[in-house]
């Protein structure tokens, strides 16, 4: 070995045995690092954690919730619903975070305006060496080009053609989920509003019937202890006395039947409206028939023509085919060469460098060859993807025109069923009174009393159930169609205001009732004119 050859081999081996060298404390910290990377252990909530949080919780769901002072209206109870239910707030807020997503999308189509400042220093000087290009000898010269230490500030623009197509196309996507959001709101609004008009009028009747349900329970446990005390006093026969209890016992398990449903209507009502549960509801009875003649008489096919424009879940699938033939476009961009332009202000403080300050601009194309391979199959995936919204959306339309036809006929049931319940009330209460009154003259026993009380609780009851079921069955058809109260921003309006709204709102079938507007009549074409 030359001894030129064994210096190079000593400084080889030196500049290794230092870059070891100072490897050592990167190692040590990488060990300590990962050391405490692997000692993190999942940690269990306590109640000490949760606590706290559940009294923030319950601060921040009756925050700004203005308290029922007096009995409540259904325009009422709707308008609070609309305002302070907490499911529709979590559906406020996503669309509130589609439309924040959709702001921050617009930025991916501008340019990149990027700031660096660095600093940079090394423990020995960058010697350069050079080698006759002939002969091949180094040259015994060594060179410093660059200060040990020195700093760097860069300000540059960079935009890219190719980002700026995917950008754009990815707004228009995010600009469409901003519109599913909004329908999504929509049925969650339609299905609110269906709930609370059901929970309403079981909050009604439980109103109403609760009084007569505890009187009448009072009354058939005192004929009960009546006729046992007869029982043990033997005054009548014994199976008679066991039958009288025996229907006395059967009325009171009907009456505390009809106690245990009413009992949760007000706190169904409470959470739909973000009432304290506990809070007893006062409600202002206003008796509703059931549906209206007119709605039942609607043509179908006018009724079809509103749920296939109007439905929510339609009109989001519709958003959803949107979503991918924009994909397909997204597709089409990204197998085109992409387009760099760049200009940038750059600073260095190395005394070494003659100007330590300069512009730099640049243009760069570049294109990945392989999108020449893979390009069939991706623009495959995305007409894949247009076919299976395409398919949803007309699954959809299938289900949304098959739930109208089936909410219709429910609304026809219902209506007829509510008629014959108010018919049979009617007559059962005319029985009760007079009952009543033959017992005031010692006519009828507190048996038939009792009986004939309970078959008028009992119909009353399945008469506001019938009620509830119309009411219920006409918000599933409302929804279904897409109709809804015109009321303005929840957050901006006052509840009073917002009741106003509704109440004015109250008929939503007004605009399909209204008749539509004639086409103006078309002048004749002139067939010479035409020809031309």
């Amino acid at each position: 070995m030359t001894k030129k050859n064994h210096l190079v081999t000593n400084s080889n081996c030196n500049n290794l045995l230092g870059f070891t060298t100072a490897l050592k404390p990167l190692a040590l910290a990488a060990a300590v690092f990962l050391t405490g990377c692997a000692n993190i252990q999942p940690t269990p909530l306590t109640s000490t954690d949760i606590t706290p949080v559940n009294q923030a919780d319950q601060s921040a769901m009756r925050k700004d919730v203005e308290p029922i002072n007096g009995p409540l209206t259904l325009e009422q109870a709707l308008a609070r619903a609309l305002k302070y239910n907490l499911d529709r707030r979590a559906k406020m807020m996503e669309e509130a975070l589609a439309l924040n997503q959709l702001d921050v999308n617009k930025f991916d189509m501008l340019p990149s305006l990027i700031a660096k400042a660095g600093y940079a220093s090394r423990n020995n000087d960058n010697i350069n060496i050079s080698r006759d290009a002939v002969t091949g000898v180094p040259s015994q010269s060594r060179f410093v080009s660059q200060e040990r230490s020195h700093e760097t500030a860069e300000l540059g623009l960079t935009w890219n053609i190719l980002d700026f197509g995917l950008g754009y196309y990815g707004a228009q996507q995010q600009s469409n989920r901003v519109l599913i959001a909004s329908e999504k709101r929509r049925k969650a609004m339609h299905l609110l509003i269906q709930d609370v008009r059901t929970a309403f009028w079981r909050a009604a009747s439980a109103q109403k019937l609760r009084g007569d349900v505890q009187t009448t329970i009072a009354t058939a446990q005192e004929a009960l202890a009546d006729s046992e005390k007869t029982a043990q006093e033997r005054i009548k026969s014994p199976l008679d006395a066991l039958r009288y209890q025996r229907q006395l016992l059967e009325n009171l398990r009907l009456l505390e039947a009809i106690n245990q449903e009413l009992s949760s209507a007000q706190v169904e009502l409470a959470s739909l409206i973000n009432a304290p549960l506990g809070q007893t509801i006062a409600i202002v009875e206003a008796d509703l028939g059931g549906a209206d003649d007119s709605i039942l008489k609607l043509p179908v096919s006018q009724l079809e023509e509103a749920a296939l424009t109007q439905n929510a879940d339609l009109r989001e699938q519709h958003y959803n085919a949107r979503i991918a033939r924009l994909e397909t476009r997204k597709t089409l961009v990204r197998l085109f060469p992409n387009l760099s332009l760049s200009y940038a202000v750059k600073y260095d403080s190395d005394s070494y460098l003659l100007n330590r300050n300069w512009n730099e601009a640049g243009i760069q194309l570049s294109f990945n060859l392989f999108n020449l391979l893979t390009a069939p199959t991706q623009i495959k995936l995305a007409d894949a993807g247009v076919a299976l919204a395409d398919q949803r959306r007309m699954a959809t339309q299938m289900s949304v025109l098959t739930q109208m036809h089936l909410a219709r006929l429910q609304l026809l049931n219902a209506s007829s069923q509510f008629a014959r319940a108010d018919n049979i009330y009617k007559v059962d209460q005319k029985i009760s009174e007079l009952g009543r009154n033959r017992e005031n003259a010692q006519a009828q026993s507190k048996l038939d009393r009792v009986s004939n009380d309970t078959a008028s609780i009992l119909s009353l009851l399945r008469r506001y159930q019938a009620l509830a079921q119309v009411q219920k069955v006409e918000g599933q058809l409302l929804a279904n169609l897409g109709l809804e109260p015109e009321i303005g921003s929840t957050g901006e309006l006052t509840l009073d205001q917002l009741a106003a709204q509704v109440k004015r709102s109250s008929d939503p079938w007004a605009a399909l009732r209204a008749p539509k507007p004639e086409a103006a009549p078309t002048a004749p074409t002139d067939p010479a004119k035409a020809a031309k």
